[in-house]
């Protein structure tokens, strides 16, 4: 009780309204103690490291102009093997999980044709990307399927509008049919950035189906460094799922299908776990590595899970990584970190030299926060030596620090399950559930502001456009781990978190909402509009 009157006193100091947190299931999950509920899966899980890491095939443009690439993209269904000997039916991006990774490069206009083949509607969100508002995939801004038009187009499929408390105007649904145009013109540094389903209501269970991929920016600044390149800048999407006896995606959906009732059963409000971890797709891989220094852009892609990765060895000497990029782009100068800690949609760009190491070394990247098999991740071999021609220099990038000021306009949003008509939990920020007709914040275009984040759980909170620095954690110096740009942060149990973000690219109409999945379908939403 003590740290929660300390959260009380700090929340009611920045003018935060505050809701009771209610039953003995959220006491247990703002204590710490969890961050979601486990689901477990049907069937015998497979040994961990007995398969290759898969890489995802790079996307390839169809055709290109002076300034800009052009890029086809089908989502559909495919079965797939997840778990070996076993196919798994997947909604993926090119009918593969993880998606295609599109590599771009910056001030260099992407535009990515989608075609819908799947049965129910989508919407794309390019996570991390500084996008024109009406390419950002607004949860109501949906791709319906060619085949499935008419009945789309009558509002069979469109969404719950209420569901949750969350309301949404009957004109504020934006229907595409078959196909859709989504303009990237990527003015912005070179990051690891991610793409996923944002659709109204049904975000978390359509990513876990597998709509999900990584999306890689280049520039020049990056290019001129001499960090580890080619084979050995590896891409790694970290998520959790779990299976049924067939070999099917498990998930507690009110309706599985994904039309009709939005929503998890009950006892995984909190949030979805599984039990079978994944990287880029594949259940506790291998990778076999050279001895000298690998890039790994780490992505936590799960719904609700969190990360506190570790290397673990006692083959060679204790192995640190070095991070070199956040979630928006590159560090300003390296950083050594015994763990790395992730929160869901949160990236980490790390290198790790295994130079120490001799051949036949085992090195496992495991998460302590979890226990029993989830607790390994996977497995780095070294298999042979090599020359290592890379190097981490001591500055990246140039340093652009955001200074708090004054005038700068202060704003606060409280992340909280509170009570809704007939005692109904929901997921809110600032006590509301989502109103696609509010808007919460009128930033002005390039303008900068200070955003105060508080919270009763583990909530990640991401802003779509708005890169930010992180100013302070519980009132005291931001931690190692939050340095850099950002677009998502990880506002653990009663604390209050402060950021000043910059409103750059494009005016609009934008979200902030937690990327706990679960919580974000069942309204964890709100709207601001950059004028």
């Amino acid at each position: 009780m003590t740290s929660r009157r300390r959260f009380l006193g700090l929340a009611a100091g920045a003018g935060v309204g505050l809701a009771v947190p209610i039953g003995a299931a959220t006491y247990a999950a703002v204590t710490g103690s969890k961050t979601g509920t486990l689901l477990t899966s049907s069937l015998p899980l497979p040994k961990p490291f007995t398969g290759a890491l898969p890489i995802p095939p790079r996307a390839q443009p169809v055709r290109s102009a002076a300034s800009a690439d052009y890029y086809r993209l089908t989502q559909r269904e495919a079965a797939v093997e997840i778990l070996p000997g076993t196919k798994t039916k997947v909604w993926g991006y090119d009918g593969i999980f993880p998606g295609p990774t599109f590599v771009g490069r910056s001030g260099r206009t992407m535009v990515v044709e989608v075609s819908n083949k799947l049965s129910v509607p989508t919407s794309m969100h390019l996570h991390g990307g500084v996008t024109p508002s009406d390419s950002d995939g607004y949860p109501t801004d949906l791709l319906i399927p060619v085949q499935c038009g008419a009945a789309l187009r009558s509002g069979a499929y469109q969404g719950h509008s209420g569901s949750h408390g969350m309301h949404v105007p009957s004109g504020d649904w934006k229907v595409s049919e078959g196909y859709k145009s989504y303009e990237y013109p990527l003015h912005q540094r070179a990051a690891t950035l991610w793409y996923h389903d944002h659709r109204m209501d049904f975000s978390a269970p359509q990513v876990w189906r597998g709509l999900a991929g990584m999306f890689l920016v280049h520039d020049d600044e990056e290019e001129a460094l001499p960090l580890p390149k080619g084979d050995k800048d590896i891409p790694l999407m970290l998520c959790d799922r779990a299976f049924e006896a067939d070999g099917s995606f498990r998930y507690p959906a009110v309706s599985p299908s994904c039309v009709g009732t939005p929503g998890v059963d009950q006892a995984y409000m909190d949030g979805v776990l599984g039990d079978v971890q994944l990287v880029n797709g594949a259940p506790w891989p291998v990778l076999e590595v050279a001895n000298t220094k690998y890039r790994l852009r780490l992505l936590n892609a799960s719904n609700a899970r969190r990360y506190q990765l570790k290397l673990e060895t006692d083959q060679c000497h204790a192995l640190r990584f070095v991070q070199i990029g956040s979630d928006a782009g590159l560090l300003s100068a390296p950083q050594h970190l015994d763990a790395v800690p992730m929160a869901p949609a949160e990236r980490f760009d790390v290198v790790v030299d295994f130079s120490a190491c001799p051949v036949d070394t085992e090195v496992l990247l495991v998460n302590t926060l979890a226990d029993g098999g989830m607790r390994n991740v996977m497995r780095f071999r070294v298999t042979r030596k090599e020359k290592d021609d890379s190097r981490i220099p001591a500055r990246l990038a140039k340093d652009i620090p955001l200074e708090r000021s004054a005038s700068v306009p202060v704003r606060h949003f409280d992340f909280r399950r509170t009570n809704g008509p007939g005692e109904t939990a929901m997921w809110t920020i600032n006590g509301r559930p989502f109103n696609s007709s509010e808007v919460l914040a009128s930033p002005r275009l390039g303008s900068v502001e200070r955003w105060r984040f508080s919270s009763d759980f583990h909530h990640p909170v991401h802003l779509h456009l708005a890169h930010f620095q992180v100013l302070s954690r519980g009132g005291k110096q931001p931690a190692a781990s939050d340095a850099g740009w950002k677009d998502t942060v990880d506002v653990r149990p009663y604390e209050v978190v402060e950021v000043l973000a910059r409103f750059d690219g494009y005016k609009g109409r934008y979200m902030i909402h937690c990327h706990n999945l679960e919580h974000e379908d069942m309204a964890m939403m709100a709207n601001f509009q950059v004028v």
